[in-house]
């Protein structure tokens, strides 16, 4: 199986609490990208010399869906006669509701794309305002009709929680309010502070106050009761899906398996050895220089050896439910993970549970999942 990951680093205006890389940029610097883009997919295919179909396709940001419907057939075009796509591939694009219409969802539909993810993020008027999003409430409800209009029976909706000024109360009301809207698939994301962020810096003037750390339990036990309640399989940390729509391309990065990426500041793993990391550098100026030279405008970031890999297997698989394969890891390194970390095992014996040879955190390891898990290396 292989995945390909595409980075589109534009925004209508960056959100206060965004840390990807992203900025605003008008429809003649987007059509200039697509051009860059298809470019390095070029040089990428020459890179490839035993190709196998794209199995998942995702096209992040960024802001994907200010790209035109014949853009995303452009590059889905490309990547047919170039990589060869499967008939079976998952084809996910990130869309803002502000941005979308029935004539852009139909187009991409007809692309090829298969799968929506929705930056609702609230249902909240009030909420959407305070975080910078360009679209209202009833946007989103109106782009969740339009999309299954066009034909998208797969829809991710994104939700952010542990907000100022929000309770479990309004959180379970706005809950149930997207409920309504029936998607395959939910991404749950609680407020952080990033640091170089506009909320960050909102948060050290006192301007803004985070939720506490007893309330923000509190949220995320909500949302964990009331989707599995509502038929949703909790399936990672942040990610929620009825059965059958687990979102097929991010568990190609929890199961850290190979993925290309292109886009400046995409970021590619190759599975190979012990694996390596690739990262295309946020400089929208580089990255139009390089690829004009016909040059790779990606870098090594990362090259890993045993013990990083074995970390990051680790890290990556209990963050999921599915957890960590024990006899799949003794097989890949030797040895047990138990063997590899007795003491963190030994301390977190009450978080962390062996059953069917897969090792898995409860709910309250994945509260505590940051804490936790700088134990093991």
């Amino acid at each position: 199986m292989i995945s390909l990951y595409l980075h589109i680093p534009f925004c209508l205006r960056k959100c206060p609490y965004c840390d990807f890389y992203s900025q605003a940029g008008s429809q003649r610097e987007l059509d200039e990208y697509v051009d860059l883009l298809c470019r390095q997919l070029r040089l990428l295919v020459r890179q490839q010399p035993q190709r196998t179909e794209l199995e998942t396709i995702f096209f992040g940001g960024g802001t994907p869906s200010l790209l035109q419907a014949a853009q995303v057939e452009r590059i889905l075009k490309l990547l047919r006669d170039c990589f060869g796509v499967a008939a079976t591939a998952e084809i996910s694009l990130e869309a803002n509701p502000g941005t979308l219409d029935a004539e852009k969802l139909n187009g991409y539909r007809a692309a090829g794309v298969n799968r929506l993810s929705l930056g609702v993020q609230s249902l909240c008027d009030e909420q959407l305002q305070q975080l910078g999003r360009v679209h209202s409430a009833e946007q989103a409800r109106t782009a969740v009709s339009l999309a299954r209009a066009a034909g998208f029976s797969n829809l991710s909706l994104d939700l952010m929680f542990n907000l100022p000024g929000q309770d479990c109360c309004a959180l379970e009301a706005e809950l149930q309010e997207l409920l309504e809207l029936q998607p395959e698939h939910l991404s749950l994301y609680g407020l952080s502070f990033e640091e170089g962020t506009e909320f960050a810096a909102r948060l050290q003037a006192g301007v803004l106050q985070a939720v506490d750390e007893e309330e923000a339990a509190a949220q995320y036990r909500l949302l964990h009761r009331q989707l599995q309640q509502a038929g949703y399989e909790h399936y990672e940390i942040s990610n929620f899906a009825r059965p059958g729509f687990r979102c097929r391309h991010n568990q190609t990065y929890w199961q850290r398996r190979s993925c290309l990426a292109a886009g400046c500041g995409g970021h590619s793993f190759t599975a190979a050895g012990y694996g390596e990391r690739w990262a295309v550098p946020a400089d929208l100026a580089r990255y139009r220089q390089r690829l004009l030279r016909d040059e790779d405008p990606a870098e090594l970031l990362e090259r890993f050896d045993r013990r990083g890999a074995m970390a990051e297997t680790l890290y990556l698989a209990l963050r999921t439910r599915d957890g960590l394969a024990r006899s799949e890891f003794r097989e890949r390194f030797g040895q047990t993970p138990e063997e590899v970390c007795p003491r963190a095992f030994q301390q977190l014996r009450g978080r962390l549970h062996l059953e069917n040879d897969h090792w898995r955190f409860d709910l309250t390891g994945w509260l505590l999942y940051d804490h936790l898990i700088s134990r093991f290396f």
